[in-house]
């Protein structure tokens, strides 16, 4: 949309390249002085044909560009499209499969909260407590990579259930991992919460009414921190979720109130850490013994598959909201249709409210504060499958035209 110029206003622009964003998005600003009237962004920075490219690989395939849609939130996608295809299929995950997601997931969420955390430290310009934060990111990490092998992409999840068993004497340091953070957590809450200069910079600032966060479909911790009780763990109660009596966090659990405001983000994501944690000590400490796969051998799970046909939704509460896979099927080795909605899509829009009326300096830990994943977000849609073959001097010429472009743009 066109901002709207007033008199004594003018446009500025954060990003696409920033050192505030950690990934590329537009920031359109209209400004009266230090105080943002106006706000528009601008998305289609990052293209990678995700969706496309599974339209050309069998479903097994599909998981690991799934999981490659975020580097920090990966399995939430491995395990949303999973259930997709558990969907059309009627398949059905063993309760200890069900049991290894949940901790898989929750460690998840850990990892990615505190990651958050310390980037939230930084856009306030609190680098000590940034590095402090991503030192106890570390242990997490540690434990991933002791679960599944790898510390980023788990390769964990697959379809009617996991690829890795928890074995017996893996649970005390899984254990030890909880601790680990039992222990912090007051030290965290402490520096985070009572910080007099935190404090200051994100009490009353980017506030998200919870009418607003309705009503732009605001989705996880960005929701939960404006007083909406929306969870998809609960509220679907999906894998082994509905042993747990998982409660959405509302920032009111805390200090009685709730603003709606970065600090309430802050806060409603350090509490889900202490939460997950819980979460993962009764999981391992519950855990029924049995297979962990509906199938186990590749061959067999595929040809099972190609002959399905129908339509599947597959939803998880990752540690950003919801997100939402949908798969299409029609008889073949391949998804004939898969179509991700990140939980950044839905998160961006509350950015118009939080915004407006904001000061210059506040614009960056705002943005921050929905723990914004644009690589989440953007993937191209291919609309003309005709292929064009360019020689050297033509890329060379459409560079060229391209940058006279940008050029022109630049200079309104």
């Amino acid at each position: 949309m066109t901002l709207e110029k007033k008199e004594n206003s003018y446009s500025i622009c954060v990003g696409p390249v920033h050192p505030a964003l950690k990934e590329p998005v537009k920031l359109n600003m209209e400004i009266d002085g230090e105080k943002v009237i106006g706000v528009d962004f601008e998305l289609s920075q990052v293209h990678r044909g995700i969706e496309w490219a599974a339209t050309r690989r069998n479903p097994l395939q599909v998981l690991f560009l799934a999981e490659r849609i975020c580097g920090i939130c990966n399995m939430c996608h491995m395990l949303s499209f999973s259930r997709a295809i558990e969907t059309i299929g009627d398949i059905h995950a063993p309760p200890r499969a069900e049991y290894i997601r949940v901790i898989g997931a929750e460690l998840e969420r850990i990892h990615s909260h505190i990651l958050w955390a310390g980037v939230a430290a930084h856009e306030l310009g609190f680098d000590s407590l940034m590095h402090y934060t991503w030192k106890l990111r570390e242990n997490v990490l540690d434990t991933i990579e002791y679960i599944t092998g790898n510390r980023i992409t788990k390769g964990l999840i697959t379809i009617g259930g996991v690829r890795h068993d928890i074995p017996e004497k893996k649970i005390p340091r899984i254990l030890e991992s909880v601790n680990f953070y039992y222990s912090h957590f007051d030290k965290m809450a402490k520096v985070f919460l009572n910080d007099p200069v935190i404090k200051s910079r994100t009490r009353d600032v980017g506030i998200l009414s919870r009418r607003d966060a309705l009503t732009t479909c605001a989705v996880g911790p960005t929701a939960r921190a404006s007083g909406v009780k929306k969870d998809v763990r609960k509220d679907e109660a999906y894998a082994a979720y509905q042993d747990f009596d998982v409660e959405p966090i509302l920032p009111d659990a805390y200090t009685g109130e709730i603003h709606g405001d970065v600090y309430d983000r802050v806060l409603v994501r350090l509490l889900e850490v202490k939460q997950s944690a819980e979460i993962i000590e009764k999981a391992v400490k519950s855990m029924p013994k049995g297979p962990i796969a509906w199938e186990e051998k590749p061959a067999v799970i595929l040809a099972k598959l190609k002959p399905l046909v129908g339509e599947g939704i597959g939803r998880h509460e990752a540690p950003r909201g919801e997100v939402i896979h949908y798969v299409k099927l029609v008889g073949e080795e391949s998804p004939y249709s898969w179509k991700v909605r990140a939980p950044t899509y839905n998160n961006m829009m509350p950015w118009v409210p939080m915004l407006m009326g904001e000061q210059i300096a506040d614009i960056p830990i705002i943005a921050a504060s929905i723990d914004p994943c644009m690589s989440c977000t953007n993937r191209a849609v291919s609309a003309d499958k005709t292929t064009t073959m360019y020689t050297m001097d033509q890329l060379r010429r459409l560079s060229f035209l391209k940058t006279r472009e940008l050029k022109r743009g630049l200079g309104k």
